[in-house]
């Protein structure tokens, strides 16, 4: 079984950099309707029925978006009879969402500074 330790496959974090990783993770969450997802679940855990109307996606639609962030493990899903209640797997992604909006209101106000400043010939 010695081998089997030096098969690389893509999905093998430990021999990935830390960077690759990352980026992988990023990748994960680099789509609107994975983010809305997210920010929804921020509040509290959903059924896939609850997730349909809050997030604005139809169901097959939504479901290729939550494998995404499962397979990512950014959400967990727990199958409770004929429904699955999806949650966010670790308060580190709320923060994570908290830190991309601060960044963006940041971003924002200097644009919006540096706007004035041009509209006032500075």
């Amino acid at each position: 079984m010695k081998h089997a330790a030096h098969h690389g496959t893509t999905g093998d974090a430990a021999n990935q950099p830390l960077s690759e990783i990352k980026a992988e993770l990023f990748k994960a969450l680099a789509h609107a309707g994975r983010v809305r997802i997210l920010e929804v679940l921020r509040d509290g855990d959903r059924t896939v029925a609850e997730l349909i109307p809050a997030v604005g996606l139809e169901s097959s639609h939504l479901s290729q978006q939550l494998a995404v962030l499962r397979r990512a493990r950014v959400v967990n899903a727990a199958r409770s009879g004929s429904s699955v209640t999806y949650s966010i797997a670790d308060p580190a992604i709320v923060e994570l969402l908290a830190a991309a909006r601060s960044f963006l209101i940041n971003s924002l106000s200097v644009s919006q500074e540096l706007l004035a400043d041009l509209h006032q010939g500075g």
